[in-house]
């Protein structure tokens, strides 16, 4: 059977090239328009060219296969991926396809299906690492409404730092890569090989979205990658008891970051709507910061997202040693916190 799931994982790879030139053919030369970001004026946008939002689509049908095939060789469905990326893909794809969604009924929708996969999947932690918390989680309604907070900051958080070229690719390749090594090592087989094909799924997609994106994400592959990443801790998770919890707060500090700094940064500085995107998260920092540099801004936004990975590779690593370490780990999420709020304040 190893034989097989290394063809199946060779054969995916294959396809998922072969699918994305494809995507590309059909979106440019037939000049669709459905897709495409032309709009250089938000407060988020880098790119100088018209560019085709498919990337959710060329992860999306990959998943699905990778879900079948596990199925039918393994006789295994993990409905937990196929419900949750589902979902959140055709969240994404409306606001692709530029249809007007407020954000404050987004974000009620994203609770409304949260909870209902959440309650549907049976999907709870129960060992946090503060017995208080754990105690609180043994009530039903606050482990939901815990569990929807912890899913929706690594979602949103996700969508939020897909700005440059290959940031958030080449992060949640290297988030999958990591859990799905830590279940190699478990034994927990099934479970690590669908993790290596979304992982292959995703490596596929930067060789064409990095260092010149031929395509973006868009907010159907942001949600998607984030409901991936999501999901994937939480089963890891689960099924690895032996490791501190704080190993995948440390694993998942960049999106937990910026997304509570973008919040209370809106809330008590700019006084502005939490919601509403701006331009002061730390990957744009890090642009403005090389253009002062004289980068180019072609340069500049691929480098970025080559900076901040490299970075985060470098001070996630000592907890990767002692992921079973519960002091450590706790201890150096904290630290994490402290160079985090530094290098923001220092980086302008």
């Amino acid at each position: 059977m190893f034989f097989n799931d290394l063809i199946f994982i060779f054969t995916l790879i294959i396809y998922c090239y072969i699918q994305n030139r494809f995507l590309l053919y059909i979106f440019n030369k037939n000049k669709l328009t459905l897709l495409l970001d032309n709009n250089f004026k938000k407060p988020q946008a880098f790119h100088q060219y018209p560019t085709n939002r498919i990337g959710g689509i060329s992860i999306f049908i990959p998943i699905c296969l990778t879900c079948i095939y596990l199925f039918y060789s393994k006789n295994i469905f993990y409905f937990e991926f196929i419900s949750f990326c589902s979902v959140f893909f055709i969240l994404g794809i409306l606001d692709d396809f530029k249809i007007d969604i407020r954000p404050k009924f987004r974000l009620i929708i994203m609770i409304l299906s949260l909870a209902f996969l959440i309650i549907n999947n049976e999907f709870y932690i129960e060992k946090t690492g503060f017995s208080f918390l754990n105690n609180l989680l043994t009530v039903d309604i606050f482990s939901l409404f815990f569990m929807c907070l912890c899913f929706l900051f690594i979602i949103n958080g996700s969508n939020l730092i897909d700005g440059f070229n290959g940031l958030l690719g080449i992060h949640s390749f290297i988030i999958l890569f990591i859990l799905s090594s830590i279940n190699l090592i478990a034994e927990i087989n099934n479970l690590s090989l669908i993790l290596f094909c979304m992982s292959s799924i995703i490596l596929v997609f930067i060789l064409f979205n990095f260092p010149n994106a031929k395509f973006f994400l868009g907010d159907s592959g942001a949600y998607l990658i984030g409901s991936l990443i999501a999901v994937s801790t939480v089963i890891t998770s689960i099924n690895n008891p032996t490791i501190s919890p704080f190993f995948f707060c440390i694993l998942l500090f960049y999106l937990f970051f910026e997304v509570f700094f973008s919040f209370f940064r809106k809330l008590l500085i700019t006084r502005q709507s939490p919601l509403f995107p701006d331009n002061q998260h730390l990957h744009m920092r890090v642009y403005k910061f090389l253009l002062k540099k004289n980068y180019s801004k072609t340069k500049a936004n691929y480098s970025t997202s080559i900076y901040i990975n490299f970075a985060y590779l470098i001070l996630i690593f000592p907890s990767i040693i002692l992921l079973e370490n519960f002091l450590f780990c706790k201890y150096y999420f904290v630290f994490l916190l402290i160079v985090y709020i530094y290098f923001y304040k220092k980086i302008k």
